[in-house]
């Protein structure tokens, strides 16, 4: 009796280890499952110009900086680059007021109101704008903003190369077809913009 009494406590501990044992188990492999489901959801194949690219999906606060730096570069260019045309004029200008506040119209509305863009059209003059460099500050919210960038003005006669440093704040918005970046620029101002060289043709 007392044999099949230990008999069964042993059996008994044995089911036991062994319960526990396929349940950690059963958990483990569970886990592992969803790390591999997590890592294949991630990637993405993009087709482009005929070749398979791989991309990877990150959280937004990976990529803040870069994504901040771009939306202020693409501001500028939008703002900036200019052509004798009306049309182009106003379709640069109006992508770029989706990226902006009131200080970007204001200072299209007073620009526009010093014949600007008018003596652009009839001076046949082209503008283009390089972005040297973007600082954002990330320490604290809405994040502070700098700009370098080098103007060129074409003119039939002359280019003249001019330095502008603005500065300015970014502040989390609805991502849009619009606004892709997900932010608005705040209080931008214009710090310096100077005539750096003038090449005659």
């Amino acid at each position: 009796m007392r044999n099949i009494e230990t008999a069964f406590q042993h059996l008994r501990g044995l089911v036991i280890v062994l319960t526990v044992g396929y349940f950690i188990a059963i958990c483990y492999i569970e886990y592992q499952n969803k790390a591999l489901i997590a890592t294949i959801q991630s990637r993405l194949y993009v087709l482009y110009n005929g070749k398979v690219l791989e991309a990877y999906a990150a959280d937004r606060k990976d990529n803040v900086a870069v994504e901040a730096r771009d939306h202020v570069k693409t501001f500028h260019q939008l703002f900036f680059t200019l052509a004798p045309d009306d049309k182009v004029i106003q379709a640069n200008v109006t992508k770029a007021l989706y990226l902006a506040d009131g200080s970007a119209k204001r200072e299209y509305d007073n620009l526009s109101e010093n014949g600007y863009y008018a003596n652009i059209i009839s001076g046949n003059i082209s503008q283009q704008i390089g972005v040297d460099s973007v600082s954002v500050d990330l320490r604290s919210y809405p994040y502070h903003f700098r700009c370098y960038a080098t103007q060129s003005i074409i003119r039939t006669t002359s280019t003249v190369t001019r330095s502008l440093v603005t500065e300015g704040d970014l502040r989390n918005v609805s991502r849009s077809d619009n606004n892709p970046h997900g932010f608005l620029i705040e209080r931008w101002n214009t710090l310096e913009n100077k005539d750096l060289k003038t090449v005659n043709h």
